[in-house]
């Protein structure tokens, strides 16, 4: 006993020692003890350093006007009776509190966490009030910066995985379990491998996992396999992060659906083999034939196109010429036209009869037709010797002869139903023509005749002719290209529609 009150007296000793003031300095966070008049009684040096008054003279009424003591919104002053330290003199204490301090000393402003409590002697009397209170500014920056980061990767479109260095799932969000088909719950604590789809070996993985615990970002477009096992690709990342030691601790996997991509890029590449199939087509010379010019050029609206034009050789030294439209255009339009020149140039081998050359041909496609699906054609067999046509139009838009003049001589008006209407129809042909020196058979798709302006006018068959009248004297070639300049010209940045072909026939002089 003797010695515990020893102990207690040299505790008492050191006390009385110590300078409280002093000791009150050293605090971390700001203190303010007042009476209960609100005349402050002790403030520390970091209440000082944030408070413009700070002195033991100055009352607490004066806060909120000199010290600029802002509400949680930072624009609402707080009324004398609503500071912390006046609700605690009246004896209620104030649980953790935000306030925003703009004054002399603090120019930009700081925000504070504040708590306040009665000030009590021992038998509970109050006496004043005790306000404690800290700087928050950078943590309350740190944390906007948190959720800004967690809003983004909760609402971003690209799915997030967060692993920890073992690889077992701690994080996803919500675009993994849309994307993938996976819950959260479902993921968590398994491995990004209940994704793994079968189409990379062991040694892809071995390499991916060697890069990573290496320290390293691995990149690469993964084929994953989604819950209900649909395949998707990916175009996947994998981070490794550290913490302050360097110690990788965790892995964040960002995974970019690409399958749409992935499937427009294939479609594209489909679309260009196709396109350089069918101009060659195009890119064919017309023939050489005595006494006659021959071209023709088709555009189509896309990559590729449903129109078509041809020249084919017949028995008998004859010439047949083709000009086409396939409903619809694009590639299913392309792989038509595509089907239907193959079986045209196979029959004409067989036959000079344009109309069983049609009945054949349009035999063969119908079975292979979608419904609705159907092909216009005007074909003509041209005698060079004898300078006359005969043809055949399967719903074709009309052909045209055009005297040495230009003026219209014969309208070539479509004689039997599109291709692809009714299996066994027998396809007829219409009597001999003559084409003089000097007139010029052409023939033209509905891209020409039905193109518009942004007025919706339409460039019609009447401006048409009227421009192959007036470059009659050129090449065969020149008015074919020449003409679908016009065309385009005439729509004026109008998007081209369809698919635009011509073939022009001149009888040489």
């Amino acid at each position: 006993m003797a010695k515990l009150a020893e102990n207690k007296t040299s505790a008492r000793t050191l006390i009385d020692d110590i300078d409280h003031e002093s000791t009150i300095d050293q605090l971390y966070e700001g203190l303010v003890i007042a009476d209960k008049e609100g005349r402050f009684l002790i403030c520390s040096r970091i209440a000082r350093s944030v408070l413009s008054i700070g002195t033991e003279e100055e009352s607490v009424h004066s806060w909120s006007q000199a010290d600029g003591w802002h509400k949680a919104d930072g624009l609402t002053p707080y009324p004398y009776e609503e500071l912390p330290s006046t609700v605690a003199a009246a004896g209620q204490s104030i649980p953790e509190t935000e306030v925003f301090v703009r004054n002399g000393r603090c120019p930009d402003g700081i925000w504070i966490a504040v708590q306040a409590n009665p000030l009590m002697n021992k038998a509970g009397e109050i006496h004043g009030s005790v306000v404690a209170f800290r700087d928050i500014t950078q943590k309350r920056q740190v944390d906007a910066q948190v959720r800004i980061l967690t809003s983004a990767v909760e609402q971003t479109a690209d799915c997030i995985i967060i692993t920890d260095d073992k690889a077992f799932i701690e994080y996803v969000n919500p675009a993994f379990e849309t994307t993938t088909g996976f819950t959260r719950e479902e993921a968590l604590g398994h491995t990004p491998m209940i994704l793994k789809s079968g189409a990379h070996d062991d040694a892809f993985y071995a390499k991916l996992w060697t890069t990573i615990i290496s320290g390293k970002a691995f990149r690469a477009t993964i084929v994953n396999r989604k819950k209900n096992g649909e395949i998707f690709f990916a175009e996947q990342t994998i981070t490794p992060m550290r913490d302050s030691t360097g110690r990788i601790t965790h892995f964040v996997t960002v995974i970019k659906d690409v399958t749409d991509l992935r499937k427009m890029q294939e479609q594209q590449f489909q679309m260009s083999l196709a396109r350089a199939v069918q101009q060659q087509f195009y890119r064919a010379p017309a023939p050489k034939v005595k006494g006659f010019d021959l071209a023709g050029a088709a555009f189509p609206a896309d990559a590729t196109g449903g129109d078509y034009f041809d020249f084919v050789a017949l028995p008998g030294d004859c010439i047949g010429i083709a000009t086409g439209d396939v409903s619809g255009h694009g590639l299913s339009s392309a792989l038509l036209m595509a089907e239907l020149r193959a079986y045209l140039r196979a029959f004409a081998q067989k036959s000079s009869d344009i109309g069983e050359i049609l009945t054949l041909t349009n035999g063969a496609l119908i079975s292979d037709l979608e419904q609705g699906t159907y092909a216009t054609l005007f074909f003509c067999c041209l005698h060079p010797d004898t300078r006359t046509i005969q043809y055949a139009s399967a719903g074709h838009t009309p052909g045209f002869i055009l005297d040495p003049n230009g003026a219209v001589r014969r309208t070539l008006d479509s004689i039997d139903l599109p291709l692809g209407f009714l299996p066994g129809y027998k396809f007829g042909f219409s009597d001999q023509l003559t084409l003089e020196p000097g007139e010029i058979l052409a023939l033209l798709t509905d891209g020409i005749t039905d193109a518009e302006r942004p007025d919706q006018e339409q460039f019609g068959v009447e401006r048409a002719l009227a421009f192959i009248r007036e470059h009659r004297e050129e090449s065969a070639n020149e008015i074919a290209a020449k003409l679908f300049q016009a065309v385009r010209d005439f729509e004026d940045g109008m998007p081209q529609l369809d698919d635009i072909t011509v073939v022009i026939c001149k009888a040489n002089v």
